[in-house]
């Protein structure tokens, strides 16, 4: 018969185990030692902050009666299935916009709107509302919606633009990335900057560049001044990446005062003009040849301003030749170089205002004054 004897000297597994246990051990006596540490400790003394400096109440006063004007704006489109022969509405962007008064009209950029088939306003309060579109100037981008409301909505102070300062603080409110009323500061860090619009034409000479965090969503929000009001309208970025890169350009309050109020009451914005045809690809031959800067006046309408003062388009000799017409070159004492240049200058006014301009004839300059009248150019 075998014996076998068992060794009592430990094998690996029985090693194992022991350190294992070992360390269960050694962790849990360190645990509680450490939870008795922290049920020992208690909170630290917060130091007394003392009073807001005073640049930051006001800021947070601002935003605080500002916020109330600022909405966000989510907009759809009909798009139609050529496979099921069916019209869905799908999400097509959102923006911001601001109060212009008591009875719902809101202000925001044309391109927040364009193409759109419907749009809902979130107020500040949560209220979410259909609107409707009043008018819109895509030569400005700028458009007005209206929502119905059962008590006065509360409109942004209106400022002034034509006195800005480089330097100037401004703030920010809009809806960057969908993200709710959040406020953003920077100063006016350029002014009389030019946009173009849609069509190529100049946008506006007196655009605000900002260099407050401006991001998708801003678009059609307020630009306000340190007292709280609105002195432009945030319409666009220069960045690569899309996202604010410091520079934010905002559209003059000056010209939104000018161009909303006839939005409102017509639809549409009636621009003032000189009673002239003009065209900036012949302009440019025209100038090229005969080595003048200035706007070429081709026809001059009947009974308009420029008629009554005797301005004179391109006519034809008794020969067949081509007679030149008078070549505008100034308005109100600043250059007009270029058709879009001239309708900048006209959009500084108003249907009704008289202007001086300056034109060559047979090479002699002369000073008139005309009346401006609406539509055209």
């Amino acid at each position: 018969m075998s014996i076998r004897y068992r060794s009592s000297t430990p094998g690996p597994l029985a090693i194992a185990l022991v350190a294992v246990i070992a360390f269960a051990a050694s962790w849990a006596v360190t645990t509680i030692g450490q939870r008795g540490q922290m049920q020992r400790a208690a909170p630290r003394e917060v130091t007394p902050r003392g009073d807001l400096l005073p640049d930051e109440k006001s800021t947070i006063e601002l935003f605080q009666k500002a916020k109330p004007s600022v909405v966000y704006i989510d907009t759809r489109a009909r798009v139609f299935d050529p496979w099921t022969r069916n019209v869905f509405s799908v999400p097509k962007g959102t923006g911001s916009g601001f109060v212009w008064d008591e009875r719902g009209d809101i202000v925001t950029n044309f391109h927040v709107v364009e193409g759109a088939s419907e749009a809902r306003v979130r107020l500040a309060d949560g209220t979410d509302s259909m609107a409707t579109l009043v008018g819109s100037s895509p030569a400005h981008d700028l458009a007005v919606l209206k929502v119905s409301v059962s008590t006065p909505l509360a409109p942004v102070p209106i400022g002034r633009s034509s006195d800005l300062q480089v330097g100037q603080k401004v703030f920010a409110i809009g809806n960057p990335f969908g993200l709710d009323w959040p406020l953003t500061t920077g100063i006016v860090s350029a002014l009389d900057r030019s946009l173009p619009s849609e069509d190529g034409r100049s946008l506006n000479e007196h655009v605000i560049q900002t260099d407050a965090p401006i991001n998708p969503g801003n678009s059609g929000g307020p630009l306000l001044d340190s007292a709280g009001r609105l002195i432009g309208v945030n319409a666009a970025i220069f960045s690569p990446s899309g996202a604010s890169a410091g520079v934010g350009f905002a559209i003059p309050v000056d010209t939104v005062n000018r161009v909303v109020p006839q939005l409102i009451g017509k639809g549409t914005y009636l621009r003032p003009t000189l009673g002239i045809d003009v065209d900036e690809g012949l302009n440019q031959i025209v100038a090229d040849r005969l080595g003048i800067q200035g706007v070429a006046v081709l026809k001059v309408t009947p009974g308009s301003g420029a008629d009554a003062v005797g301005l004179r388009g391109v006519r034809a000799a008794a020969d067949g030749s081509i007679i030149p017409g008078d070549i505008l070159v100034a308005m109100d004492g600043k250059a007009v170089d270029s058709v879009p240049r001239l309708l900048t200058r006209l959009d500084d006014h108003r249907v009704g205002d008289s202007v001086q301009i300056s034109v060559l004839r047979d090479g002699r300059r002369r000073d008139l004054t005309v009346v401006l009248q609406g539509g055209g150019q």
